[in-house]
């Protein structure tokens, strides 16, 4: 059975005292009001990793991951972070191929599908990206364009190896616009990149990839868009950033 996911994106976003209060806030109100199969994952800066993980200690259900990882396994490359140092200050999760890092930072198909090899061998469970422009959307390519990047940075890992993977898909045109795709937008993606898992890895690991949905959720659309059956949680920006409506998502299931 697939999990529930939300993952909190922070960004470049919280001073050292904001993220531990934020981490405290979210933890308590996890404790007290949620009950539910859903899972939390913490997606801080770098610096954050190691002391939001302290207050994270047993805490059932809630998890520590990292917003990138480097394309290389060590060397001779300031300002990067390996996939080995994150798990080694207790990272469990990595965000891959985000639309910034692929539009900023211009991070091939290529590239992606090396942090995924690296972020796996470090016993790292990436949340892969994808996603489409506004200029794809509106040109209806939108289907085959996400479907070729899960084909370029996923399609050569083993059976095995990509039943670690959590796919987040992204429409661009709906990041910090105010914008949201329908909830019938988001499933037919949903569907249609479950299809596509499916072509090459057959239905019983289709069904049980988690596919997220990450493009301006919050807690009035957060239900309607969870109800749906291939939607399995969400990759959430600016609304994890307030405790209370990154909590109240997390109980939209």
């Amino acid at each position: 059975m697939r999990k529930k996911i939300v993952a909190g994106n922070w960004k470049m976003n919280m001073t050292f005292e904001e993220g531990q209060t934020l981490t405290s806030e979210i933890l308590n109100m996890m404790k007290d009001e949620h009950s539910g199969e859903a899972i939390a994952v913490l997606n801080p800066p770098f610096p954050h990793i190691f002391p939001v993980k302290k207050l994270i200690g047993q805490a059932k259900g809630v998890f520590i991951g990292a917003q990138n990882c480097s394309d290389k396994e060590a060397g001779a490359f300031t300002g990067e972070v390996s996939a080995k140092i994150l798990a080694s200050f207790g990272a469990q999760y990595v965000i891959i191929g985000h639309s910034e890092r692929r539009e900023y930072f211009k991070e091939s198909n290529e590239i992606l599908a090396t942090k995924v090899k690296l972020a796996l061998a470090n016993g790292l469970t990436p949340i892969f990206c994808c996603g489409e422009s506004l200029e794809i959307r509106t040109a209806g390519t939108h289907e085959p364009n996400v479907k070729f990047q899960l084909t370029e940075g996923l399609f050569d890992l083993s059976p095995e190896d990509f039943s670690k993977i959590v796919i987040a898909y992204e429409p661009i045109w709906a990041i910090g616009t105010g914008k949201t795709a329908s909830s019938e937008e988001a499933q037919d993606m949903h569907a249609a990149l479950r299809r596509h898992i499916a072509s090459k890895y057959g239905k019983d690991i289709a069904d049980n990839t988690s596919i997220l949905y990450g493009g301006s959720c919050n807690p009035k659309n957060a239900q309607e868009l969870f109800a749906k059956p291939d939607v399995d949680g969400g990759l959430i920006g600016g609304a994890s950033l307030k405790s209370r409506d990154f909590v109240d998502i997390i109980k939209s299931f």
